[in-house]
């Protein structure tokens, strides 16, 4: 019985049905909002089980753990960027990271994973990224921040109490159910859609991109490292292992939508940086993942679910 934290949002759904799909039960947890898309709706009260959380309050998450032999761990949870104040933002992650930690100790859990994100390699200039390698020490957004902080923090208790704890650096995740447009990848998709001019954060070039993840590869690579009987290392990127350049992007959309006639600026922006992307040997050494849903098969999945009458 594995808890995903975070597990009605928009990776932790597809997280749990790739950890269904490897055979285990699911305990999700909600802070707000209700979901159940087609995909799970079958398994809600079969193999996955729904608990409201707040991550900050240590005392029902010891309810859920008395309630359900849990016996891992998947802390997805984490506030919307920009949703609170910044000594709230702090005080959610924080107290909801040594929650779980404690939570995890005090359940004797085989592993808990926890998310982490691309954005630790901000400030190399040059990839691929290798889970070694040297990083800096400041953060220049929340999530490279409080990230960096997962991983000292769960590092550090998991030396001093025998915890398994494993980090999941994600790579830039688009697809199904994803709703904040931060990404480009899902704002083409869905203007494309839509029929409307994407929104550009910016001047956009052809040959920049980087290691975009289609969500269904992220929820499987997620499973396979929660369930693998064992680990050599504490640290995984889960991406694609390559970098989609934003021009290839907009060509598989431009297939599915011929008439989405939005244009890129040619050539490399300025702050591009060459081999902008995860390495993946770890996580294909260690588990049997292997990404599927590169941009010539996610493209035509997503413009596929969006037509089929879903909003986000």
């Amino acid at each position: 019985m594995i808890l995903v934290t975070g597990g009605l949002g928009f990776i932790g759904l597809h997280t749990a049905r790739a950890l269904i799909d490897e055979g285990e039960q699911v305990v999700l947890t909600q802070y707000r909002v209700p979901r159940e898309p087609d995909f799970i709706k079958d398994e809600i009260g079969k193999n996955a089980f729904v608990e409201q959380l707040d991550v900050t309050d240590g005392d029902r998450l010891m309810e859920i753990g008395k309630k359900h032999k849990i016996t891992g761990i998947m802390h997805l949870a984490v506030p919307g960027l920009g949703a609170l104040t910044p000594a709230d933002d702090y005080k959610v992650n924080m107290y909801g990271l040594i929650n779980i930690l404690e939570a995890g100790r005090e359940w004797g859990v085989k592993r808990v994973c926890l998310a982490s994100s691309q954005a630790i390699y901000a400030g190399v200039q040059q990839g691929p990224f290798m889970e070694d390698m040297p990083l800096r020490i400041m953060g220049q957004s929340p999530t490279e921040t409080f990230k960096k902080t997962f991983e000292i923090l769960g590092a550090h208790y998991a030396q001093r109490t025998g915890l398994e704890v494993v980090n999941l650096r994600i790579g830039g995740i688009y697809g199904p159910l994803y709703h904040s447009m931060a990404n480009l990848a899902s704002r083409l998709v869905h203007a494309a859609v839509k029929g409307e001019v994407p929104v550009m954060r910016g001047e956009t070039y052809a040959e920049d991109g980087g290691d975009i993840c289609y969500v269904k590869d992220c929820g499987v690579g997620n499973a396979l490292l929660m369930t693998a009987d064992k680990l050599n290392h504490r640290t995984y990127n889960v991406g694609t292992g390559r970098a989609t350049q934003n021009g290839e992007l907009l060509a598989e959309i431009k297939k599915e939508v011929p008439s989405f006639e939005f244009e890129l600026s040619p050539g490399a922006g300025p702050g591009n940086r060459p081999n902008s992307f995860m390495d993946i040997s770890r996580i294909q050494e260690d588990t049997r993942y292997q990404p599927e849903f590169l941009v010539a098969r996610s493209v035509p999945d997503y413009v596929g679910w969006l037509r089929a009458g879903n909003a986000e």
